[in-house]
């Protein structure tokens, strides 16, 4: 039942985030918003995710009451965005306060999955959340004709994400409290780990925020956009399947494979984006880029502080938080031909960092 109830969260989680990623540029882009107001729109949610952990070093507890109230303010702003869509200021506003609700949905029920289904059973349940990504792609793919067609969508699979947030709560052990553990929370112990994830989602910037209008522009239809985004997250799920025995392997080389391979995808997207066959190919490496090697670095992390919930909190909060806000911000100013190309060195940088030796090797 706990395996059901995950992956059904996962399933709307991620189908919430398809909508955001692959439809909401394009949006407002129709609304005539410009690259950059696009660009500074979807970098304040993950400035809130990097910014919101701080906050739980001393001064708060990350509990099931603050979980709840996080789970209702999501709701809030998800109902906020009918009212504030067409206006760039508000609309700022409440993707920053929605940001904030989602840096702790994710990380607070991550831990949960890997310490009760462990490695095996936790890739196998994550996958789900690659099937709600992909049919939200392929359906709202075909009837986006307006732009509260996607605030319809969103609403939606944001509250039943919410719903089986709230059943997963009774089997979280509520009794052990992390804030408590004997081990300082620090960055610096572990510090080249911290900036090669911080690049690796630098790298992503202009994937999440641009890759449905780049692609258009060089000629591709919407609805080709959109196959493409299912195509990677259709590889993304066979290897969440079967990754488990890579998992149990090192996880440092693992991290390091998959960023070469995520360096590889930003050149071939760089050098041939009218060519739907190199690009479908580009998009098939997401299964690594994104799927084992978020994988691998949830684990990773796992093993390697006491606090695990505010690691994984910090984790969202550095990568899709602060690498997410100057990710969006970056590549809407470097918008245009040489998108893909600033990427694969941003990805270069995160494989730099994670090949120092200060890291441990195993698990």
């Amino acid at each position: 039942m706990l395996f059901f109830k995950l992956s059904a969260f996962y399933f709307f989680y991620f189908a919430a985030v398809g909508v955001y990623v692959i439809f909401l540029p394009k949006v407002l882009h129709d609304l005539e918003y410009t690259a950059m107001q696009i660009g500074i729109v979807f970098a304040l949610a993950p400035l809130m995710r990097f910014i919101t952990p701080f906050l739980f070093l001393k001064h708060i507890k990350l509990n099931q009451n603050v979980f709840k109230a996080a789970l209702f303010l999501s709701i809030f702003c998800s109902i906020s965005f009918y009212l504030t869509i067409e206006n760039f200021y508000f609309f700022m506003v409440n993707n920053a306060i929605l940001g904030a609700s989602l840096s702790l949905i994710l990380p607070y029920l991550e831990v949960n999955a890997i310490k009760i289904l462990g490695k095996d059973k936790y890739g196998r349940s994550r996958l789900f959340g690659s099937i709600g990504f992909i049919l939200v792609a392929i359906l709202l793919g075909q009837f986006l004709t307006h732009p509260f067609v996607a605030l319809h969508y969103y609403l939606v699979v944001n509250v039943l994400t919410v719903v089986f947030a709230l059943l997963l709560l009774k089997y979280d052990d509520v009794k052990h409290d992390e804030s408590l553990s004997s081990e300082p929370f620090s960055f610096f112990k572990y510090w080249p780990f911290w900036v090669a994830i911080f690049f690796m989602q630098l790298s992503f910037g202009g994937f999440y925020n641009f890759f449905t209008i780049y692609e258009t522009e060089h000629g591709v239809s919407l609805q080709m956009a959109s196959f493409m985004w299912s195509f990677g997250v259709i590889c993304e799920i066979i290897l969440f399947y079967f990754q488990a025995p890579l998992l149990k392997r090192n996880l440092l080389h693992i991290i390091k494979f998959c960023l070469t391979l995520t360096i590889l995808r930003w050149v071939l997207l760089f050098v041939y984006p009218e060519n739907i066959i190199i690009t479908f190919f580009a998009q098939s490496i997401h299964a690594f880029s994104f799927g084992l090697f978020h994988s691998a670095v949830i684990i990773y992390l796992y093993s390697l502080y006491e606090n695990k919930k505010l690691a994984q909190q910090f984790m969202y909060g550095v990568a899709y938080g602060l690498g997410g806000f100057m990710g969006a911000l970056v590549a809407g100013w470097l918008y245009g031909e040489y998108l893909f190309l600033y990427s694969a060195i941003f990805a270069l940088f995160a494989l730099i960092f994670i090949s120092n030796k200060r890291l441990p090797n195993t698990i």
